[in-house]
């Protein structure tokens, strides 16, 4: 079991659903109301529909408000996926590798996981800066030398 999941989870990948990483500071809070609210169950859900089941987006929706909030924020074209792209970019803002990226969304493929990142202007300047620097570095007048091992 990953240290950052919840114990007795379910692990499923794809359309059956399947169990998210939590940061630290979360965590602890769901593995003590998971024990608390489901006991030894673990095929029991934490958080369920409202009929015991699956949370799906309609119920997601209505139990966010989320178009009254969105709306009331100015932000009518927002959409929760949105969401998912900021939180992945985050993450590689961060320094996580992709192909733990790809692990934490759920894809499939890397190629996926890259069209979920969007690196702000900041950190195509802060690119740019460092090719800049690795490009005018001081190097041996020799050029690239082999080392023999």
């Amino acid at each position: 079991m990953s240290s950052n999941s919840l114990p007795g989870a379910p692990r499923r990948v794809g359309r059956q659903g399947r169990t998210p990483g939590m940061c630290a500071s979360v965590r602890g809070g769901a593995e003590r109301c998971r024990l608390d609210v489901l006991g030894d169950d673990e095929d029991a859900r934490l958080f369920t529909g409202p009929r015991g089941g699956r949370i799906s987006t309609a119920v997601l929706r209505d139990a966010t408000h989320w178009d009254e909030v969105v709306m009331a924020l100015g932000y009518e074209h927002l959409r929760r996926h949105d969401l998912r792209h900021t939180g992945l970019t985050w993450m590689a803002d961060a320094g996580v590798p992709l192909h733990v990226l790809r692990k934490i969304a759920g894809h499939g493929s890397l190629i996926t996981t890259q069209r979920y990142l969007h690196p702000d202007a900041q950190s195509v300047t802060d690119a740019g800066d460092a090719l800049s620097a690795h490009l005018t570095a001081k190097r041996s007048p020799n050029g690239p030398q082999r080392r023999v091992v």
